[in-house]
């Protein structure tokens, strides 16, 4: 039986919006075992992205307890929760977040700067994640001079580089075509297979499909939880694709 890397229980979570109080989660138990590729689905609104931000440490519950790796995360200091993020979780954004005026290889370097690592240390961890996302000969690239899908696998470089337990990704191919979509997430299926524990959100059921899990979030309510029974090999769509025509001067 597999290892348990994330634990929630009873997880709740209440804003104050002025004289309103607003419950984003309400009583949420959720379990995900080391090395899943898990799926998170909800409408606007849901209370899919409070639950993101807690697990990756970026917010704190009101109520409930968190446990990472068998740790109660929930209750520690900022300092405490930052090292967290920094050394056991990649992120993955909609929008890249990537550094307009510096070199897909500073991206990539950027959260182990904040380690501390040394320079020739963290230069050879972020050209061998340029590498295995397939960017090997893009890394003095800047943001503008790389396609939407270099720019996100740039971002997954950089969430991989620091050797990471688990991912989170928030809409990872929402700003993407429909082929560039399938390479992002053939990188994540791939990235799967070596037991990174993998959490993405998304809005797009085939998306969804290509992980093992389906956890649904409504009104802060999780509704659903499903085995994924038909799911999408991100390699077999891509070679069912019609071929990108190159484009001649």
């Amino acid at each position: 039986m597999a290892e348990t890397a994330i634990k929630v229980v009873g997880l709740t979570k209440e804003y104050n919006m002025g004289k309103v109080k607003v419950s984003a989660l309400k009583g949420v138990d959720l379990e995900v075992p080391a090395g899943q590729l898990m799926a998170i689905m909800g409408p606007s609104g849901s209370g899919k992205s409070t639950l993101m931000n807690i697990l990756g440490c970026l917010d704190r519950p009101t109520a409930g307890s968190y446990f990472l790796e068998g740790s109660d995360v929930s209750k520690k200091n900022d300092d405490e929760l930052a090292s967290i993020r920094n050394r056991n979780i990649g992120f993955i954004f909609q929008t890249f977040n990537l550094l307009a005026r510096t070199d897909a290889m500073a991206n990539v370097e950027l959260p182990l700067v904040y380690r501390g690592m040394p320079t020739k240390e963290r230069r050879e961890r972020a050209s061998a994640a340029l590498e295995a996302v397939g960017l090997g000969e893009r890394i003095h690239h800047r943001p503008n001079e790389l396609s939407g899908g270099e720019q996100q696998r740039v971002a997954i470089a950089r969430a991989i580089a620091g050797d990471p337990k688990i991912i989170l990704a928030d809409e990872p191919t929402g700003n993407l075509d429909s082929r560039s979509g399938e390479e992002v997430m053939a990188i994540f299926q791939s990235l799967h297979t070596r037991g990174i524990t993998m959490i993405l959100v998304t809005h797009d059921p085939d998306i969804a499909r290509h992980a093992e899990r389906i956890v649904s979030v409504k009104d802060g309510h999780l509704v659903s939880d499903v085995v994924v029974a038909d799911r999408l090999d991100a390699k077999e769509v891509l070679a069912s694709m019609p071929a990108v025509a190159e484009v001649t001067a």
